[in-house]
């Protein structure tokens, strides 16, 4: 604090200094592309391919250079972006500290979502939003699992609703709904080896891979004959007409909300089985802005 005492602000400098032009050197930076920067900084490539130059040109060095598809930093960049943060970060607080948040300033809001669970979530979020008075426009994105952490974290994506899982450190993760996994066939099932000696189909998005089900009957030492593997449960359904003695095992908040065939027997699992938690996901980083803070508050209204 004494340090900041001492130094004089030459107030002058500033008459050539656009400080305007530094929240997009963070967005290159960050993302290693104009492209992606123009996006989040909302202008276009044109004018941030500009406003770089300009940069540029003020602090006589080429800050970035294009290796590919990406922009490289130079080591003077590597070395300036660590103060320009903190500076825009102190900026950005003092500007926000007293500003009471407006929700209608909430223009529109991106949210990666799977397309079967997309039915128990939408519609309740645009109902409550419509509710409270609000013009806020919602992009549905089918949600990527290889891609989205990396997506929510560089701001292509405002929130993501999942599965609860390991992700990274950065990204943090709210608790919507808690689901169990129920059996769906034209049989009632009574007993564990019943359940096991069915066929069983499998619904997955995933071409290839472990079914969220079998990780868990995998520590119980029970291997289901899984004869069929398709995208939507709703395919699902229409085929257990067809084969009476298959089952379908999948959440019962998403059997809830699809069309039943008129003599589908539901059963509960017949082992104990871990609750399938779902919820919301957001960038850690933009926790503290009232946007978020106000977004994750009223969403949680809608699922508590």
């Amino acid at each position: 604090m004494n340090r900041i005492h001492q130094e004089s602000v030459d107030l002058s400098a500033f008459s050539h200094i656009d400080i305007n032009l530094y929240p997009l050197f963070i967005a290159i930076y960050e993302h290693q592309s104009i492209t992606k920067a123009a996006n989040l900084m909302c202008i276009t490539q044109s004018a941030a391919s500009h406003a770089l130059q300009r940069l540029r040109l003020q602090l006589k060095d080429d800050l970035f250079i294009r290796s590919g598809i990406k922009m490289v930093a130079t080591p003077f960049s590597h070395q300036i972006y660590p103060r320009i943060k903190e500076t825009l970060i102190a900026i950005q607080h003092i500007s926000t500290h007293h500003i009471s948040f407006d929700p209608l300033t909430i223009q529109s809001i991106r949210i990666a979502i799977h397309d079967e669970i997309e039915p128990l979530i939408f519609p309740q979020l645009i109902r409550h939003f419509r509710d409270l008075g609000l013009a806020t426009r919602f992009q549905s994105i089918k949600l990527d699992r290889t891609n989205w952490a990396k997506d929510l974290l560089s701001q292509q994506l405002d929130l993501v609703v999942d599965l609860q899982q390991k992700v990274d450190e950065k990204i943090y993760f709210n608790p919507l709904v808690n689901d169990r996994f129920v059996i769906c066939g034209l049989t009632t099932i009574e007993n564990l080896e019943q359940y096991k000696h069915a066929q069983h189909i499998g619904v997955s998005s995933r071409h290839s891979g472990v079914l969220i089900e079998d990780l868990h009957f995998k520590k119980l030492n029970i291997q289901r004959d899984i004869f069929l593997r398709c995208q939507h449960y709703s395919t699902a359904l229409q085929i257990l007409k067809e084969y009476p003695d298959t089952l379908l095992t999948l959440p019962f908040s998403i059997l809830k909300n699809l069309k039943l065939p008129q003599d589908l027997k539901i059963s509960e699992l017949p082992v104990e089985f871990p609750l399938m938690k779902m919820g919301i996901y957001w960038n850690s980083q933009l926790a503290s802005h009232q946007k978020f803070e106000y977004l994750i508050s009223e969403i949680n209204k809608i699922f508590a």
